[in-house]
């Protein structure tokens, strides 16, 4: 199991039933059964039924369009590619493109057999039905994932907090760590990760509503964001001042407040506190003190736009639930 899959262990098994299945039924053709079951296994509980659907709808537009061709052109590669130029437009048009190989190659059986009975019609739909239903049955068992995911967010919550207090100590002391891109990088790339699996986990479920993990791992790629465009900003602080030093233990202070359950609200409050304290000041004597002051400015509002994020997650999940 450590070098072999659990979709693949699945395909493997999948295949070798339905094919099994179609044999004892006396249906001829009966690999086919498998093969269609390889290309039915998908990742998720609803997209194994939409591709089952659709590869049902397909196989039915495919066998009555080849059934009414074959009669008139005969069974031929000619009529056969008369039957492909009106199939796929129309397979594509109904949104059952996911259908069109598998119906293609369940037509050639009808060529090759040089008819279009009602029993070697039956015979190809029921290849379909047998493929499609073994894997859409082994599907019904996806593994959890919901643990990966709740450590996906601990480790965001964690960088995240790192990254908000090394800027708080960069602003103090000018000194950026050389660690900090390492710790952006991986968190970009474990947010991927954790945005794709959250997606994963909501595809798996058809009553429950899991789309909670999505919005969460959307909120804090947005937050991602908005931390980058504050490092930005450490390029060009070159001098400490009294609004510098108010600002870091303001960003340490939300790093300490960074967990799943915090609303920011009351953090948002202390930041409009902070802006309206930075407005009663003393105007900037020189231009070098003017420019770090807007950066420094520039700065808290893109941590208000970080803030304000992670209240419109809350605040949109306090009205879903109602």
């Amino acid at each position: 199991m450590k070098f072999i899959g659990y979709r693949t262990l699945k395909t493997g098994i999948g295949a070798s039933i339905a094919m099994i299945i179609a044999k004892q039924l006396g249906l001829e053709y009966a690999v086919s059964a498998g093969i269609i079951t390889i290309l039915s296994i998908q990742n998720t509980k609803k997209q194994s039924f939409k591709i089952a659907l659709n590869r049902i709808g397909a196989c039915i537009l495919a066998l009555f369009i080849s059934s009414v061709f074959f009669r008139i052109f005969g069974y031929n590669e000619i009529s056969f590619g008369i039957f492909l130029v009106v199939f796929i437009p129309a397979a594509v048009k109904f949104n059952i493109g996911e259908g069109i190989v598998v119906s293609s190659v369940l037509v050639t059986h009808l060529l090759v057999k040089q008819s279009v009975n009602i029993f070697l019609i039956g015979n190809e739909l029921a290849l379909m039905i047998i493929g499609i239903g073994v894997a859409l049955i082994l599907n019904l068992y996806i593994p959890s994932i919901e643990e990966d995911i709740k450590q996906d967010q601990i480790y965001i919550e964690e960088t995240m907090k790192e990254i908000l207090f090394r800027m708080a100590i960069a602003l103090r002391e000018h000194k950026v760590s050389l660690k900090e891109d390492n710790l952006f990088n991986n968190l970009e790339i474990r947010l991927n990760k954790a945005l794709s699996r959250s997606y994963i986990n909501f595809n798996n479920y058809f009553l429950l509503d899991a789309s909670y993990y999505v919005y969460y791992m959307e909120m804090r790629r947005q937050q991602y964001e908005a931390i980058k465009r504050m490092k930005e900003h450490f390029q060009r602080f070159f001098m400490t001042y009294d609004q510098t030093i108010m600002i870091a233990n303001f960003t340490e202070k939300v790093a300490h407040s960074l967990y799943e359950e915090n609303t920011a609200e009351q953090l948002i409050d202390c930041l409009y506190i902070l802006k309206d304290d930075f407005r009663k000041m003393s105007l900037p004597l020189t231009r070098e003190e003017f420019e770090n002051r807007a950066m420094l400015f520039q700065f808290l509002n893109d941590m208000e736009q970080f803030l304000k994020i992670k209240y419109e997650f809350k605040r949109n999940l306090i009205i879903k639930e109602s």
